[in-house]
């Protein structure tokens, strides 16, 4: 009679203090199924254990910590290492011991005792979808049905990589002149409440009318003096709100990013930005063998603009219905006619993919020429913003002071 197969216990991580038989105090992991078999093994190795505590792998431990950078590194690195011919279990302890961040460690062990338990990679990465969304576990599961899981793990790395690189750069484009700006209203701000109710009081003394700049500019520091908290709180407030709305109002968002769209210079950068991110997309999903109407799904999620995912779930309602899918996007009036029509060649000489990588190729080329061109138009922009605004304050102060001396 063939014997019961003993199940095997599920293995935790243990950090661990301790000091060997030389005094030196040492520190490590261990992976053990109790407090007691680390303190066992710990002892056997001449090390007196005084700290062992189970490392959490919660989500909660995880949030906020992981960057879609780590993600894209681990995918790069657990490629490797499977199509080496590393088991994938093995292939997760060598990539999550190997990795700079901690929290990413915990997770890459936390899914990689999933896998040891039975679970397949797809569903250990689905228990975390804030790190392994539904267009990640889809490739992924591709790849296991097909036996191809190393190309789909190259391709879903290339993919975070080139993704996040448009999103580094779409958000160096923006962060440059909000930074300018805000730190220009600081440095006027101290200006109005500090700086000038100094000279106000110096020019009560000379007993001479001031000029019509110098008195509204004491006006919009009085003003500043007064009611700071309500300025200060009035645009805390709001972008409290704006942020608040966005995030939970569908009809916020569809508004804003028109309104992105619209926008003079920058909302070009974000429509070639967005229009990347779908080819992109489209492409490694066509590419790993998903079905159109399957991948359109993900590809709306991942253009990280409301419009375009409103336009990219009508388009899914088209091909559903039976149109070529350069017919429903030329419907949509969202992408130029050198995309339809690259698209179109694309679908006639069945080669879908390789057209839309080059979609996204010449749209990623660019956005990095036109975010280069924006800085180089934005320095003298914003410099003579500020020249303006300080000078003007400097300017307004030192006009009854020119005054006075040219009647003396």
């Amino acid at each position: 009679m063939a014997q019961a197969a003993v199940k095997k216990p599920k293995l935790d991580t243990f950090q661990w203090e301790g000091v060997d038989r030389k005094g030196k105090r040492l520190k490590g992991e261990m992976d053990a199924a109790s407090v007691a078999f680390v303190n066992a093994m710990l002892r056997r190795q001449g090390i007196n254990p005084v700290r062992v505590s189970k490392r959490s792998t919660s989500l909660f431990a995880f949030k906020k910590k992981i960057k879609p950078k780590d993600v894209a590194v681990f995918t790069r690195q657990l490629s490797t290492m499977i199509a080496a011919g590393i088991p994938v279990a093995q292939a997760f302890d060598i990539v999550g011991k190997g990795h700079e961040n901690p929290s990413m460690r915990e997770l890459v062990n936390a899914i990689r005792q999933d896998i040891e338990g039975g679970t397949n990679m797809t569903e250990a990465l689905g228990k975390y979808p804030l790190y392994f969304d539904s267009l990640y576990c889809n490739l992924v599961n591709a790849g296991e049905q097909a036996g191809i899981l190393d190309t789909i793990l190259d391709k879903l790395a290339t993919y975070k990589e080139k993704i996040e690189a448009i999103k580094g750069k779409i958000k160096s484009a923006l962060f440059y002149p909000t930074a300018v700006i805000v730190v220009a209203f600081i440095i006027t701000s101290i200006l109005m409440i500090f700086v000038i109710p100094q000279f106000e009081s110096l020019f009560k003394g000379f007993g001479a009318d001031l000029p019509a700049f110098t008195k509204l500019v004491m006006d919009i520091s009085g003003t500043f003096r007064d009611y700071w908290y309500l300025i200060f709180g009035s645009i805390i407030g709001a972008v409290v709100f704006f942020s608040y709305s966005y995030k939970r109002s569908i009809k916020m968002q569809h508004t804003m990013d028109r309104l992105l769209l619209r926008a003079p210079i920058i909302g070009e950068i974000i429509k070639k930005a967005t229009i990347a991110r779908y080819a992109r997309t489209l492409a490694t999903m066509f590419a790993a063998g998903v079905p159109l109407v399957e991948a359109l799904d993900s590809v709306a999620g991942a253009t990280g603009n409301r419009v375009y995912y409103e336009g990219t779930m009508a388009i899914k309602a088209d091909v559903t219905t039976g149109l070529q899918l350069q017919a429903a996007m030329d419907s949509t009036q969202l992408f130029p006619n050198m995309v339809v029509q690259m698209v179109a060649i694309g679908e006639e000489s069945g080669e879908l993919d390789s057209m839309l990588s080059k979609v996204a190729d010449i749209y990623e080329q660019e956005v990095d020429d036109a975010v280069a061109g924006l800085s180089s138009l934005l320095e003298p922009i914003i410099m003579a913003f500020l020249g303006i605004v300080i000078g003007g304050l400097v300017i307004a102060m030192y006009l009854p002071i020119f005054k006075i001396a040219a009647t003396v």
